[in-house]
């Protein structure tokens, strides 16, 4: 009998290290390779913003578009449906009669719901899921998800030692699909001041160019840099949405180290992905936590949603040149750096005392690299509701300013000093306009 598989793309855009697909593909004879674009993405959420904003969506366009043109090369496609996933999903197994679906794990809350809803919807049909998002898999770690260690420091200390798993080689055959009604991927945007391109072969040509380079021999002392292309490794556009394999930046990292010497700054980029990682087993372990105002400690937050403060930091129009500066990187490009991305969470919740959570939902909307769990745990972890045992972290905006951009190159490459405003506005008779703060 004819076997038909089903495979659900998802945070894993591409066919190096796609072991979810493998073990898939190895089991079935027909196959159906699958994305969704869930209309819900597009709506306005309960934190005052949307799921998916422009320059994300551009490039994850160019990401399924890529992905559109390896799968060809294979003989294969991707269907592309802009559907909510159970009910897409539900219908291509109903339609195809599915005896297996495959996916790569996801630690979101919601998509691990979606995953559930479909093994009970049909219990006759095999769910196939794989750890490829991660660099471990679950069963290699030292401890079970329940007892994540508390923080990131204790953390790394139990699972730098372990065996990475190697990066398996790029796909080169996959069964045909079926019979199947193809839509094409909608339209991509007009182009929008960005450094970034979507998609595997764009992720896998500067990742090249990265280790072809000396910068991660001296990547310690550029990584809190605000600007400069190799300051940073600049992976996470393509980390965040499976395009680029961590346990082949990884291997990269290793082979690098192997051809031109380990040092300090190499072994950083190798905790930077520990950070990563840990991040998601956090988010796995944490679930809803993850999203409420009390983050994992659960202890009460002082904090207010104030509109007029919101939209000044959200347009970078605060006091703050240097907060100015980074938000307007961030929303005419989709990025902005590590240490400015610490920088304007800090000044979100200590300055402008505004509820962490909006925020992150922010950043959800802008960032082309927007990780869920990274995210929204380094938010958590700035606003002191999160890992950090020191309780939160509140970064002195003038010492930023004098350390990273001292002669105010940053801030006027971003025109953080124009048309900056005091916080709050003012009524007639010079009082502040805004919402009385919560009493405790």
């Amino acid at each position: 009998m004819t076997q038909t598989g089903l495979f659900w793309f998802n945070n894993d855009l591409r066919l190096h290290d796609q072991t979810a697909l493998w073990q898939l593909a190895n089991r079935v004879d027909r196959l159906v390779c699958v994305f969704c674009i869930d209309p819900e993405w597009f709506k306005p959420n309960g934190l005052n913003s949307r799921a998916m904003g422009q320059q994300r969506y551009r490039f994850l366009l160019e990401s399924l578009a890529d992905l559109q043109e390896a799968l060809t090369d294979l003989g294969q496609t991707l269907l592309v449906l802009e559907q909510r996933p159970v009910a897409a999903i539900s219908q291509l197994i109903e339609q195809h009669q599915i005896s297996h679906v495959g996916r790569s794990a996801h630690p979101g809350i919601y998509e691990q719901r979606q995953w559930a809803t479909l093994q009970r919807s049909f219990p006759g049909t095999r769910f196939l899921e794989t750890d490829t998002f991660t660099l471990f898999h679950r069963e290699d770690l030292p401890f079970a998800i329940d007892d994540l260690p508390k923080s990131f420091s204790q953390f790394r200390r139990k699972v730098e030692t372990l065996q990475v798993p190697a990066a398996q080689k790029a796909m080169t055959y996959l069964p045909s699909p079926p019979p199947l009604e193809f839509t094409s991927i909608p339209q991509q945007q007009a182009a929008l001041n960005t450094l970034f391109k979507g998609g595997e072969r764009a992720a896998l040509t500067h990742l090249g160019n990265y280790f072809s380079s000396e910068a991660a021999s001296s990547y310690k002392q550029t990584r809190n840099a605000l600007d400069g292309w190799l300051n940073s490794t600049r992976f996470s556009p393509w980390l965040a949405n499976g395009s680029l394999s961590a346990r082949y930046i990884h291997s990269c990292l290793r082979q690098y180290e192997r051809l031109h010497g380990a040092n300090d700054s190499t072994e950083w980029i190798f905790v930077e992905l520990l950070w990563r990682e840990y991040f998601q087993w956090y988010a796995i372990q944490h679930g809803y936590r993850l999203f409420t105002p009390a983050g994992i400690t659960q202890k009460p937050v002082r904090c207010c949603f104030y509109p007029e403060r919101y939209q000044r930091w959200c347009h970078g129009n605060t006091p703050y040149p240097l907060v100015n500066a980074l938000m307007h990187e961030l929303n005419e490009t989709g990025y902005m750096s590590n240490r400015g991305r610490q920088i304007v969470a800090s000044a979100f919740i200590h300055e402008l005392r505004m509820d962490w959570r909006y925020g992150a939902a922010y950043f959800e909307q802008q960032l082309i690299d927007y990780d869920m769990a990274s995210n929204w745990g380094n938010w958590q972890y700035i606003a002191g509701v999160g890992a950090d045992p020191r309780g939160g972290r509140h970064f002195n905006l003038e010492k930023q300013t004098r350390e990273y951009d001292p002669d105010g190159i940053f801030i006027n490459k971003w025109q953080g000093g124009e048309g900056n405003q005091p916080l709050d506005s003012l009524d007639a008779a010079d009082w502040p306009i805004m919402p009385p703060r919560p009493r405790s």
